[in-house]
């Protein structure tokens, strides 16, 4: 019996030195493994949503296969409010592998610029936070975290609307025109039209329509016509509403008074 118990606890005393060295082992081998992350690709899709796509590089020199790689984002805006997540998974990285995996997010413009005005105008950064979680061994989980930020570039940056003048076109028309202008910083076109309605009080005297294609990182400046019947009441005062409308964003109305 005696020498049962002393074998079982020899055994036992293997195993948990066992343990322990198997444990060090694969912890040491952190300083074997290496992740680095590439440049972010971030652009528009088809479907008019933001993508940005990490590139993850991870070699395991280590002495052990790396199970359960795992990347998972969360996009916050400015005010820390997450607007998108995602994660990506690998099952398995053999010990002397080389894997590079691709982490891919989108985030609907629209979606966004729904959620805040602020988005349309201003430029500003998005801030990302990654997580990257590991087994070692397969058995022994290891994470780390980092943040960045992703460059937001506004539609609409430092929109301006001119003093808006009226004048005779012939004996039976005015013509209403007003100066728009704004610099496109966005990572997309912007494709649309301003639709110009004249009210007077609550009367619509007149509407138009002004098309628009402005391509990224380029400057706008035009004008918003409407010709409507002559009238005192179009040549003394009034408003004019302005909307833009495009398959990304709408925005309006801006309402400029004249007169």
């Amino acid at each position: 019996m005696n020498i049962s118990i002393r074998m079982i606890g020899i055994a036992t005393t293997v195993f948990w030195v066992f343990l322990l060295a198997f444990a060090f082992s694969a912890v040491y081998s952190v300083k074997d493994v290496q992740f680095h992350f590439g440049e972010p690709q971030v652009g528009v899709n088809a479907d008019n949503q933001l993508y940005f796509s990490l590139p993850i590089s991870l070699a395991n020199r280590g002495f052990y296969n790396i199970g359960h790689f795992n990347v998972t984002s969360r996009i916050l805006d400015v005010n820390g409010s997450e607007i998108a997540h995602g994660s990506t998974f690998v099952r398995v990285i053999n010990k002397g592998e080389e894997v590079t995996a691709f982490h891919n997010m989108t985030l609907d413009i629209s979606d966004l610029l729904q959620r805040s005005q602020f988005y349309l105008f201003n430029d500003s950064d998005l801030t990302v936070r990654e997580w990257v979680g590991l087994w070692l061994a397969e058995v022994i989980p290891v994470q780390a975290s980092t943040n960045f930020t992703l460059p937001w570039g506004a539609p609409l940056y430092n929109f301006s609307v001119g003093q808006t003048t009226v004048s005779f076109y012939n004996v039976t028309h005015s013509r209403i025109a007003v100066p728009i202008g704004f610099e496109n910083h966005a990572l997309f076109d912007v494709v649309g039209a301003f639709q110009i309605n004249v009210y007077n009080g609550d009367m619509l005297n007149g509407e138009g329509r002004t098309d628009v294609a402005v391509l990224q990182h380029n400057r706008y400046d035009g004008l918003a016509e409407v010709y409507v019947r002559n009238s005192p009441a179009v040549t003394t005062s009034g408003r004019v509403e302005i909307y833009f409308s495009s398959s990304v964003f709408n925005y309006g109305p801006w309402v400029i008074p004249y007169g």
